[in-house]
């Protein structure tokens, strides 16, 4: 018996919206991750791009347990002598919340050309707004 690998035409993509309103940010960002590489789905082939689209909104309200809202800090670098940059959680989220759930999935995503692709099907919102009800997507529960 071969074993069994989808085509490109095979693939069929779903968009999901995940209201992550006071939710623990790595809880939703491993579901995301999830859903974005395909495992949820049968047909889940690790080097293939499975899967699905997913909305986030209200990325504004994400939370963290215990004391990591005021000790988590996000970290660039300019590429000059000196040029570190530590930004708090609790400032990126005021200013960027839609980093602050991007970059939690990006870091459960491979790193390769194929994980990059995956993140592309992902948008976030700060707000319970989002333009892409044309794509009917449906309700995902954590």
């Amino acid at each position: 018996m071969k074993t069994y690998t989808p085509k490109a035409d095979d693939i069929e993509r779903s968009w999901y919206v995940v209201d992550v309103a006071e939710r623990p940010l790595g809880r939703v960002a491993t579901e995301i991750a999830r859903i974005l590489r395909g495992k949820h789905k049968p047909m889940y082939t690790p080097h293939l791009d499975t899967g699905d689209h997913v909305i986030v909104v209200n990325a504004s309200q994400v939370i963290l347990t215990g004391n990591k809202a005021d000790q988590k800090t996000y970290f660039r670098h300019s590429g000059y002598m000196g040029g570190e940059k530590h930004i708090p959680f609790r400032r990126m989220l005021a200013t960027h919340p839609e980093r602050v759930v991007k970059l939690a999935g990006k870091g459960m995503m491979p790193k390769n050309p194929l994980g990059r692709a995956m993140q592309k099907k992902l948008r976030v919102y700060g707000g319970p707004d989002h333009p892409h009800q044309s794509q009917q997507p449906e309700p995902l529960e954590l």
